[in-house]
């Protein structure tokens, strides 16, 4: 499929899910797909117990909890990228208070007109939803001194570009924590194809270990996992995909797809980007 199409797809799954409930969200991948009538753990951390937590702000999409272990100081500007209707925006508002800013970025229409709505019912003044494209920014250089996302840089085909444009915005000596669906090991080829796995984090991850060099290669220093948990799709899911025998095999396998949550910091110095031969 076209990167293009790819975004697309993203965009129109996306809108659609801004109008599905919680409960429907959480018993698929990222709100995509059927539902499962077994257990899913792949959206299920709960931020309720989180302050700033808005129940209509969450809408069990996600694969972790970046804004917990985010180091969100008072004064801080914030930046959520896929910030869907404001989940963790509003939990980064309480932790960096009303002295500092949060800027929510989504490329869905439907999801930044949720966000805004929540935000005005709140009257806060210092959260603001910019519509746009994660891999260009509408965001300047050197402006956030932290950035949150949460399950989306696995729904954009330019990884590359995502982490860049997280350096250049990012202030020196600034951090990030993001949470995201990677792999070890291989996808059946019918899983890797299928559009409602992709739209539903599943498809576009990739291996562990290639997500995090690709951080290491833009720069980024201090790099951690900092929360990792194993997401196991449930058969009836997988039955759309794969035959019994095909089932058991993957799971059986040491294939493994897996939430993992990471911090890296952008270096303090007067540093370059990676490539510049100027540092």
């Amino acid at each position: 499929m076209e990167v293009k199409d790819l975004k697309e797809l993203v965009k129109q799954k996306y809108s659609e899910i801004a109008l599905q409930d919680k409960a429907d969200n959480m018993s698929s991948c990222c709100g995509a797909g059927g539902c499962s009538t077994e257990v899913y753990n792949i959206m299920s951390d709960d931020y309720s117990q989180l302050e700033g937590y808005i129940p209509d702000a969450d809408l069990g999409l996600g694969c972790g909890l970046p804004t917990e272990f985010a180091l969100i100081k008072a004064g801080d500007t914030v930046i959520d990228l896929g910030s869907g209707a404001g989940n963790d925006a509003f939990v980064a508002r309480a932790a960096c208070g009303a002295e500092g800013k949060v800027i929510g970025i989504d490329f869905t229409p439907a999801m930044i007109d949720k966000a805004r709505e929540n935000a005005e019912k709140l009257g806060f003044n210092n959260v603001e939803f910019r519509q746009g494209d994660i891999e260009k920014m509408p965001v300047a250089a050197n402006r956030a001194d932290v950035i949150v996302s949460n399950c989306v840089l696995n729904l954009v085909p330019n990884k590359t570009g995502v982490i860049s444009e997280i350096f250049r915005v990012l202030k020196p000596g600034a951090h990030f924590s993001i949470s995201d669906v990677v792999l070890q090991g291989e996808l059946p080829e019918a899983l890797k194809k299928d559009a409602e796995m992709y739209a539903g984090c599943v498809s576009g991850a990739i291996q562990m270990d290639e997500y995090l060099s690709l951080i290491k290669n833009q720069g980024f220093v201090n790099i951690k996992i900092q929360k990792q948990k194993a997401i196991n799709i449930p058969n009836d899911i997988l039955s759309k995909y794969l035959s019994i025998e095909e089932i058991n095999q993957f799971k059986s396998g040491d294939n493994g797809i897996f939430s993992i949550t990471v911090y890296a910091e952008k270096p303090n110095e007067n540093c370059c980007s990676p490539g510049s031969n100027c540092c």
